[in-house]
């Protein structure tokens, strides 16, 4: 599934309390790559720089603050405006940046309308692909799912007696 949802918005760069930067940004969410959401940052002439992360992440940081470690997410009011925050660490710095509300909720119904929720591993073919593992058993080349040195079944030890 070769889906892609898109969005550009102008996202804000917080440097203080009372200074932002305006940064034009594209959300992205492929639908082959259904768990994971793309920000890339146009940050000057050379290449975006792109930050990728857990759709999951997104979505509860809509409504509430969540996020551990490299993003965090949260929501807020920015005088009259509803913003998505968004904290980013990495060793290079850190970031504040600040989103239209709207635009990122709007954007985030549309990925879950393409995948929704739980049915990521199917786009994926997980769950087929493990009963085909767990089928093949012990056949010719393929996987060993059990210790072959321990029996599989109480009935099968062999006992002294």
């Amino acid at each position: 599934m070769n889906l892609l949802v898109k969005c550009e918005l102008e996202i804000r760069l917080v440097l203080s309390p009372q200074h932002s930067l305006p940064v034009q940004a594209c959300l992205n969410y492929r639908a082959e790559d259904p768990y994971a959401v793309h920000i890339a940052f146009h940050v000057g002439p050379g290449a975006p720089v792109t930050w990728t992360f857990a759709r999951e992440l997104l979505v509860e940081g809509v409504f509430r603050p969540c996020g551990e470690g490299d993003v965090r997410v949260w929501p807020a009011k920015v005088g009259d405006r509803d913003v998505i925050c968004v904290a980013l660490s990495s060793p290079d710095g850190d970031a504040l940046l600040e989103t239209p509300a709207g635009a990122v909720s709007g954007w985030l119904e549309r990925t879950l309308r393409a995948v929704p929720a739980g049915a990521e591993g199917e786009v994926l073919g997980m769950d087929a692909a493990l009963a085909e593992l767990l089928s093949a058993g012990r056949g010719e080349g393929g996987v060993c799912l059990t210790d072959p040195g321990q029996p599989e079944e109480a009935g099968d030890a062999e006992t002294s007696g």
